[in-house]
């Protein structure tokens, strides 16, 4: 029975902005970070714009290290580097916290969760409920997706404009659920399946958690059958179960 909160998420960085994966790791990070420390950030507000000053922050420091670093192998940044890191670095955000439900726990003898997610961009999370599509936030349909979705630059200081654009949502899950979090190419290959049941079938059975070479000979052969757009994927599994 989990009787501590947990924090996941996925953040993917955009290949046009130069260090963006190192950008997405350290946004992931912080948002993790503060949606253990302060749930309610997953709502918006004051404490999700708290959470971006906190994010945007920790840029510079960052990259303070990685030119040094550079230096210290004898590769320093070259003249254009400098030019395209003064734009920054950009990423989507998908972050979810998971709390145990004790007071149903307590009443029905039966475990129960409570979630609350917060997005910007088109990473996607998929509530499943009987291994069934219940829910998909914050893009529900496949034409949802665009070419320029909505990100989290490294040097945006805009933070209300950012707590404007994100998206916010919560649920419950009972026994049998699972949360998938992924990036935008697999959940627009999910939700353009024509057979919705059999996409998430095979998504649980090649994401399951001991076979990583079976998971990417499986995402080959859907990009190489162009099925999937030849795109990083990210993927986070949660399953839920009972006592």
């Amino acid at each position: 029975m989990l009787r501590e909160p947990l924090t996941a998420g996925v953040c993917d960085g955009a290949t046009e902005s130069v260090l963006a994966k190192d950008w997405a790791r350290l946004l992931s990070r912080v948002a993790a970070e503060h949606a253990m420390e302060q749930s309610e950030f997953l709502a918006g507000g004051t404490a999700f714009e708290e959470f971006a000053s906190s994010a945007v922050a920790q840029w510079d420091p960052w990259l303070k290290q990685y030119t040094q670093a550079r230096q210290v192998e004898g590769r320093p940044l070259k003249w254009y580097e400098h030019t395209k890191l003064a734009a920054g670095a950009y990423a989507t955000l998908l972050t979810v916290r998971v709390d145990p439900d004790l007071d149903q726990y307590r009443d029905t003898t039966e475990p129960g969760w409570r979630w609350r997610a917060a997005a910007l961009g088109d990473s996607c999370l998929f509530h499943l409920r009987n291994d069934r599509l219940a829910q998909a936030f914050p893009v529900a349909a496949v034409e949802e997706f665009g070419t320029t979705p909505d990100l989290f630059g490294s040097r945006n200081h805009d933070v209300a404009l950012l707590a404007r654009r994100t998206r916010f949502t919560e649920g419950t899950c009972q026994p049998g659920d699972r949360l998938l979090l992924m990036t935008d190419a697999l959940a627009a290959w999910l939700l353009a399946a024509q057979d919705q049941d059999d996409a998430v079938r095979q998504v649980l059975e090649y994401a399951g958690p001991d076979d990583l070479d079976e998971f990417k000979n499986w995402l080959n052969g859907l990009r190489d059958s162009r099925q999937l757009r030849n795109d990083d994927v990210a993927l986070v599994r949660i399953d839920f179960e009972g006592r």
